[in-house]
């Protein structure tokens, strides 16, 4: 029987990529959503994807919704936290709430994901984890205190449980895209995007395929001795040492 892949946030742009992917290679794959309910359960529904609606910075609504998936399609094999936001502002004008907000949804999101498909992977002596994080919590970003401390504070996470997952045949791992040509970032204003674009080397935007491509090897089984690790796909913007 073929594995159960979620991918949170996988309705759009990069989480919906990485859902097409992962599909074509062969997964059973379910998407979570929270907005857009509409456009996200005809994405869904014309690609053969299965779709929930809840949010990940709810802990209940995640322990509730892994359990439904599970008791409908089979256990969770590989999971993908990709869902995350954007509250972006000066630190000096940044709101306690922009700043909950997106470490609710980015980083504890994660681990309200994670924790209820984490005994069951070591029961079972598989699976995959891996956390989408950013360029920016690599390097950090002026007005994205919130979103680079949550995407580095991935970074560690998968650090750590990697040594948790090991001996039991999980693996985590994160991958780190640049800028990537999502509807979000194609609406930034053209100077500005172009001034972005002028710092990377290859001198494009990623696309999200790419990313997508990615999350599908870490999935896979040939990537079994990775664990722990940062993939960095960013065309040559930041080098991570």
């Amino acid at each position: 029987m073929a594995r159960v892949a979620l991918v949170t946030g996988g309705t759009r742009g990069i989480g919906a990529a990485t859902a097409l992917a992962l599909r074509d290679a062969g997964y059973r794959v379910v998407v979570t959503y929270v907005g857009s309910v509409e456009a996200s359960t005809e994405f869904a529904r014309q690609n053969d994807l299965s779709a929930y609606c809840w949010s990940v910075s709810d802990y209940e609504a995640c322990v509730k919704g892994v359990a439904r998936v599970e008791a409908e399609l089979g256990p969770i094999d590989v999971l993908v936290n990709n869902a995350g936001i954007t509250r972006d502002a000066m630190f000096h004008k940044m709101s306690p709430e922009a700043w909950h907000q997106v470490i609710d949804t980015n980083l504890t999101g994660v681990f309200n994901m994670t924790q209820p498909v984490w005994n069951g992977m070591r029961e079972r002596k598989f699976g995959r984890v891996i956390n989408i994080s950013s360029i920016n919590g690599q390097k950090g970003q002026a007005g994205q205190a919130n979103y680079s401390a949550a995407k580095a504070g991935l970074i560690g996470f998968t650090k750590a449980l990697a040594q948790e997952g090991a001996r039991f045949g999980v693996t985590v791992n994160v991958v780190c895209p640049g800028y990537i040509g999502t509807e979000m970032v194609k609406a930034v204003p053209e100077p500005v995007l172009q001034k972005i674009v002028d710092q990377i080397p290859v001198g494009r935007l990623g696309e999200p395929q790419e990313i997508a491509r990615c999350v599908t090897f870490l999935a896979s089984d040939e990537a079994a001795f990775i664990t722990g690790s940062t993939l960095t796909a960013n065309g040559g913007q930041y080098i991570a040492g």
